[in-house]
Parts: C-alpha cells; sequence; structure tokens
C-alpha cells in the first residue's frame, strides 16, 4: 500500500478493490431492521465495480432478492494485526448482471479469480451480482481515514471499449506466452518471489495478477491505456524496465 506522502486514498480504495479475493457482505433481512453478514468471494469488473457469484438459495440473496442495499468490506491481507491492515467499507446495491455481455465479462473475469467456481458457475439457482457502488469509506493507517464518493472509487471505462473488446484475447496471451513477463511484473513491481502467476484481468489503468495460492497483486500502468497498440507497447516497457533493473549490480 503506498507510504509516506505517497498516499493517495482513491487510488489505495481502488488498489484493496483489485486485489482482494473476498469480503465481508452485509444485507437487510427480511424486516429491513437486522442486518445479515456473510463472507463472499469477490472479482471486479473493468471499472473495480465488485462482482459476486450467489446462489439464490443463499440468506444474502434472499436478502437481496427482498431489499438489495448492501455493505461490502475487503481488507488487505497484510501480516499482523489485521486492524492494523488497510481496509474498505463500500456502501451501494447489489445488481443482477442480466444484460449478456456484461454477464459474460463478468463470468470471465470471475472464474479467471476464482477458478474452482468452473464446478457451480452454471447451476441454476446462482447468478452474477454488481455492487452499484455509491459511497467508500477507506481506513489505510491513523489519521488516514477518508469517504470516497463512487467517482474516485471507480475507474473510467468510457473511453476504452477497444480495450475491453480485447481484453480476453490479452490477457489468454499473456498467460499462454508470457508467464516470464508476469514473474518479472511480480518481482519487480511488487516484490513478490515465486508463485505461478497468471493475468486475470486488464482495464485502461493496470494489469492484475493471480497465483496459484490465492495472493493477488496489480501491476499500475504508467500511463492510461484505451487501445491494444498501446496495451502491447505499455507491457513490453514494463518488462523492459524490470529486465534492465534486475541487470544492475547490487
Amino acid at each position: 500500500m503506498p507510504v509516506g506522502n505517497d498516499f493517495d486514498p482513491a487510488a489505495t480504495a481502488r488498489l484493496l478493490l483489485r486485489t482482494s479475493r473476498f469480503g465481508a457482505l452485509a444485507t437487510l433481512q427480511a424486516d429491513a431492521v437486522k442486518p445479515f453478514c456473510s463472507l463472499v468471494n469477490l472479482a471486479t469488473m473493468p471499472d473495480a465495480s465488485p462482482i459476486l457469484l450467489i446462489s439464490r438459495l443463499a440468506e444474502h440473496t434472499k436478502n437481496i432478492l427482498i431489499r438489495n442495499a448492501v455493505s461490502l468490506m475487503v481488507s488487505a491481507q497484510d501480516a499482523g494485526d489485521p486492524l492494523a491492515a488497510p481496509r474498505i467499507s463500500l456502501v451501494g446495491t447489489a445488481e443482477l448482471v442480466a444484460e449478456e455481455t456484461a454477464r459474460a465479462t463478468a463470468r470471465r473475469r470471475y472464474l479467471a479469480a476464482h477458478p474452482s467456481s468452473e464446478v457451480f458457475v452454471d447451476f441454476g439457482d446462482f447468478a452474477f451480482y454488481r455492487i452499484a457502488i455509491e459511497r467508500a469509506h477507506l481506513v489505510a493507517g491513523f489519521g488516514r481515514i477518508v469517504d470516497l464518493g463512487s467517482e474516485q472509487v471507480l475507474t473510467d471505462i468510457s473511453d476504452a471499449g477497444a480495450l475491453l473488446a480485447s481484453e480476453d484475447g490479452a490477457v489468454a496471451h499473456m498467460n499462454a506466452d508470457h508467464q516470464d513477463a508476469l514473474a518479472l511484473y511480480a518481482g519487480h513491481f511488487a516484490g513478490v518471489t515465486g508463485g505461478n502467476w497468471r493475468c486475470i484481468g486488464i482495464d485502461p489503468e493496470g494489469l492484475d495478477m493471480r497465483d496459484e495460492a490465492g495472493r493477488g497483486l496489480r501491476v499500475i500502468f504508467p500511463r492510461r491505456i484505451v487501445a491494444p497498440g498501446a496495451l502491447r507497447s505499455v507491457l513490453k516497457e514494463l518488462a523492459d524496465d524490470a529486465r534492465q533493473q534486475n541487470r544492475k549490480p547490487n
């Protein structure tokens, strides 16, 4: 997480959303008075909206179908005191992902983050829900408690249609042909060694990765990318930079 004078609340919030595997989902029970909290796996859409794959047989889904107001909390999985780790609480609504293209994107991104869900993703009682964020509350350390609007948490994708249309192919290409580059990114930009890293998503601001142990990390692009050609250029630039740094003597 950003430290010192580099602290950026919006960037910290987006990083938490992009790298978290699970969170605590709060819904309202049928009487709309008593809250109900459950653990859910999550992934993100290209704009960083959290997506859930949940069964209508689950208590939280039953609650959502009656009243879809929700809160979702995610936290950095740092060692030590969990209350010292950055965390963000989102307030909004849980909306069924019904449109075909959006559902395909949700499915692809969620399964990339949670491959084991392939077993039940097509069961008739399961569906994808997107958390439409209205506001967020970030706790990132002493004196770093910030309220954020949805526009600060989400990534603008209004001009990135070409990039998003190519995302599936770009992710598959990175995983099939550039495992070495993904390992370089993990080591150079996150200081993480080991692990079999796979790309799970690309958006205008960065590339998301996860390894077989479930660790997540994000490579932030040096500039905003909205087209496939620019994506290829920036990925090569990042790999070249990592290789050059690795060649420097200690």
